[in-house]
């Protein structure tokens, strides 16, 4: 194949299941060669993709390798750690009316499996699951977004570099190319967008019965009480809030609080915005820019009517915007009723956390759910009262790199979780094996004809099993 496969010209998908269905991706020693194949192209090109990175979103390269790089190499040591061990049958009991006898499961590969990637983590968001794939045994065709172009050029050229051909492949393209790919027969569909795709993609998925894994986002809240200390907040906040622009699915969508606490919060997120890039992130370089003028001038639109407590500035020519916080925003402000995929932090004021609790309930489960607070009956309500993908106590995004967390949403939020085992998991069928010698045939007992010693026998073993 080319570096940058096609749908039909070769045909890319009947290609890839030729080789699974022949053998190619199953032992243990390709998935794991994979892997480290996978790995090496992140250490040796890493200046590459890090330039990709910077062209597409303005990325600093610190910031590549703490939230792209870095995140999928930590992935891959882990899973080449423990996946002798994921791989094991697991041996379940037998009831005594089978007994003797064993049963166990056993994960086996998928097939041909389509990842379907995001433009604010083109790498991460596009290797992650990759890696699951891979060690998981299958076929993989992978589909970086076109609005990150020079990230797809750099992986379009490099994984046929890196990894086996006739088990992964690249294709290139926007909505054309995406229609193509969904109207083929894929044993699993990975993908990570909005929701208005993602219906799109279970559909596509449903004409041929294909499982779905869809990671999406939604509005994921911060909530802040009188308990902590507020500058060291506002710093933890800020970071989870502006990096990569404010484009990250579980960046804080909105932040909640008290008026009491809101006023004190405010001037820390302006001096933490402040540290963090430089005294000004116009001329930061540790500052990204907006991926396009589609979502620039979207979000422009957002600020309409709307009390900047900070930022507000941008640039059109640049697509530069300003790390912004809004103040007292209206519960039914726009803002408010989309995910903001962007540098725009709203305070919205509560009476407290009956208030927030009952705000956060109100709305569509979120991909997160963050809180600061040291009131151990605050973070139980929380956990209890609340329901969202994941729950951060004390730190925003962190947990995303950490690989034995499932990472997933819930409702509109999505549905699946991968990293760690939960990749193989997800990748895999669990397939249930029983085994039973012919001698003794125990299971003459049950044979018909029933008599009435059989009968029994049979209501007294199921007595012994209730």
């Amino acid at each position: 194949m080319t570096a940058q496969s096609t749908v039909a010209d070769p045909p890319v998908v009947p290609i890839l299941r030729s080789s699974f269905e022949r053998g190619v991706t199953r032992s243990y020693a390709w998935r794991v060669r994979q892997l480290k194949a996978l790995k090496s192209m992140l250490e040796e090109r890493s200046a590459e993709i890090e330039d990709a990175l910077f062209a597409d979103l303005g990325k600093n390269p610190a910031e590549s390798q703490l939230t792209e790089i870095g995140v999928v190499a930590g992935e891959i040591e882990h899973t080449l750690t423990h996946l002798r061990r994921w791989l094991r049958p697991r041996r379940v009991p037998v009831p005594l009316a089978l007994a003797p006898a064993s049963a166990a499961t056993m994960l086996e590969p998928l097939g041909v499996v389509l990842v379907i990637a995001p433009w604010n983590y083109p790498l991460q968001l596009l290797l992650a699951p990759v890696a699951g794939a891979l060690a998981a045994g299958n076929a993989v065709v992978m589909k970086p977004s076109e609005l990150a172009p020079a990230t797809s050029a750099v992986m379009a050229e490099l994984i046929p570099l890196y990894l086996d051909s006739r088990a992964v492949a690249v294709v290139e393209g926007g909505v054309e190319e995406t229609t193509a790919l969904l109207a083929q027969r894929f044993d699993h569909i990975f993908y990570t967008g909005n929701g208005t795709v993602g219906r799109i993609v279970m559909e596509a998925a449903a004409k041929h019965l294909t499982p779905v894994t869809l990671e999406l986002g939604g509005k994921s809240p911060v909530y802040v009480d009188d308990t902590v200390d507020l500058a060291a907040t506002a710093r933890r906040i800020a970071w989870g809030k502006f990096m990569n622009a404010g484009q990250t699915c579980v960046a804080p969508d909105y932040l909640l609080a008290t008026d009491a606490v809101a006023e004190q919060l405010v001037p820390h997120l302006v001096d933490a915005i402040s540290e963090l890039y430089d005294g000004d992130p116009r001329t930061s370089s540790s500052y990204g820019r907006i991926i396009n003028d589609k979502q620039f001038t979207r979000l422009s639109g957002l600020l309409e009517g709307q009390t900047v407590r900070t930022g507000g500035k941008r640039d059109e020519r640049t697509r530069y915007f300003a790390p912004t916080v809004l103040d007292e925003v209206p519960r039914d402000a726009p803002v408010m009723a989309q995910e903001i995929f962007g540098p725009i932090l709203p305070i919205v004021r509560v009476t407290g956390l009956d208030d927030a609790i009952a705000f956060i309930r109100s709305g569509e489960k979120p991909l997160a759910l963050y809180a600061f607070t040291s009131s151990k009956e605050a973070a139980r309500r929380i956990l209890t009262e609340t329901s969202s993908g994941a729950v951060g106590f004390g730190v925003p995004v962190a947990h995303l790199t950490v690989p034995g967390l499932p990472f997933g949403g819930v409702g509109e939020s999505g549905m699946g979780s991968y990293h760690g085992r939960s990749s193989i998991e997800i990748f895999s069928h669990t397939k249930s094996v029983l085994s039973k010698r012919l001698a003794p045939d125990t299971l003459k007992l049950v044979y018909p004809p029933f008599t009435a010693k059989k009968e029994n026998f049979i209501r007294g073993l199921m007595r012994r099993l209730r």
